[in-house]
């Protein structure tokens, strides 16, 4: 089992035990990878995308308001640090989408506008060196709450080179 197929089976146990069984059975049934062609858009895209999130992509090809035949699905996919506010898992297709999203509002985090946000120091600093994966909505329907990848971050950062997916369990 990869990386990915793990993540998978311990999310449905998750949902198992914790009285989502119908929800993640409903999701089960629908559920495909994303098709060739997008995974191959994806890849030309970031072409450091870690092979991980491919083969999660594989497996489902997001759960954020994604349609699947006649069925939309909204499931949370991945934890939080904030109880509470688990993630969706974006499509193929979402990613690539969503590639220039960040340059249209996080210009002030980048150049550290305001001293009041805190912005690990190993986040880039150049709002034209940026290169993001963004991959994951928070279940407020992304507001300021994505997750993202970077590929070029400061000395003081790590380029990605694995994607280690996680879930909080509350019981």
């Amino acid at each position: 089992m990869n990386l990915a197929q793990k993540y998978i089976a311990g999310l449905k146990n998750a949902y198992y035990e914790n009285g989502g069984q119908k929800q993640w059975d409903r999701f089960e049934k629908v559920l495909h990878g994303a098709s060739p062609e997008d995974l191959e858009n994806l890849r030309a895209c970031y072409p450091d995308i870690p092979d991980s999130l491919i083969q999660l992509l594989e497996i489902v090809d997001g759960a954020y308001w994604r349609k699947y035949g006649e069925e939309t699905v909204s499931l949370y996919f991945l934890g939080s640090d904030m109880e509470g506010y688990p993630y969706y898992l974006l499509s193929a297709r979402q990613i690539v989408d969503t590639k220039d999203q960040f340059r249209e509002w996080g210009d002030y985090l980048i150049h550290r506008e305001f001293d009041d946000i805190p912005v690990d120091e190993g986040i880039c600093d150049d709002f034209d060196n940026l290169y993001w994966l963004h991959f994951s909505d928070c279940m407020n329907n992304g507001g300021t709450s994505q997750l993202f990848m970077t590929f070029r971050p400061r000395r003081r950062g790590k380029r990605v080179k694995l994607c280690v997916f996680f879930t909080i369990r509350t019981n």
